[in-house]
């Protein structure tokens, strides 16, 4: 332990990161080689194709989402009582912290503090973690899972193991088993009421941070 913690203090921002995320001083150093390892031109910063040597999300269906969500983080805001999500600018390159904090969302959920012991809710929790989710959906970052938007992850995910006419079935009873509104899209809470029994941690998970 006392070599971890000698190594992860030559890491800029380390001691934040791990009160910010959760991460222990293991895993910002594991996370720290990882990173170097993809910055091939020793720049301190990542590009979209840099992540292409992870397996883990080069094997991933929807990997390529995962990805873009390093580079155009969306956040959410609370109007009048619904979540709504708000497009930040598109980043051509992340750095190390940034890496970490998008990481951060596979972790297994805990409840975390501040320092002065006032609750906060932990970028690992089971909201933060649908809201990640659900950008992976919700691409125009309208707040809205449309049915086009579906059928794009379905495809990605099923590919040619069903049929374009199966596709289309799948996302039209999924549509109406979610669509509490009625108005033929998923909105953030209705998509977190039809997740409610499912093990978020589970789907939610990179081997390499276990």
């Amino acid at each position: 332990m006392g070599s971890n913690s000698s190594s992860v203090n030559n890491i800029p921002n380390a001691q934040e990161l791990m009160q910010e995320t959760g991460f222990s001083a293991a895993h910002i150093l594991r996370l720290h080689e990882r990173f170097e390892f993809l910055d091939k031109d020793k720049r301190g910063q990542l590009s979209p194709q840099d992540f292409g040597a992870l397996p883990e999300l080069a094997l991933n269906p929807i990997g390529d989402r995962i990805i873009g969500a390093f580079f155009s983080p969306g956040h959410f805001q609370q109007e009048t009582g619904n979540v709504s999500l708000s497009p930040l600018s598109r980043q051509e390159t992340v750095d190390f912290a940034s890496f970490v904090r998008i990481l951060a969302h596979f972790r297994p959920t805990e409840t975390n503090r501040t320092r002065d012991g006032a609750q906060q809710e932990p970028v690992n929790s089971k909201t933060r973690k649908l809201k990640f989710a659900f950008q992976l959906y919700d691409q125009d970052r309208d707040g809205k899972i449309s049915r086009a938007e579906l059928l794009q992850v379905l495809r990605a995910m099923l590919g040619i193991q069903v049929t374009e006419e199966q596709l289309q079935s799948i996302a039209e009873r999924a549509i109406q088993e979610a669509d509490l509104d009625k108005d033929d899209a998923i909105s953030f809470d209705e998509f977190r009421k039809s997740l409610e029994k499912v093990d978020i941690d589970h789907k939610m998970s990179i081997r390499f941070l276990r």
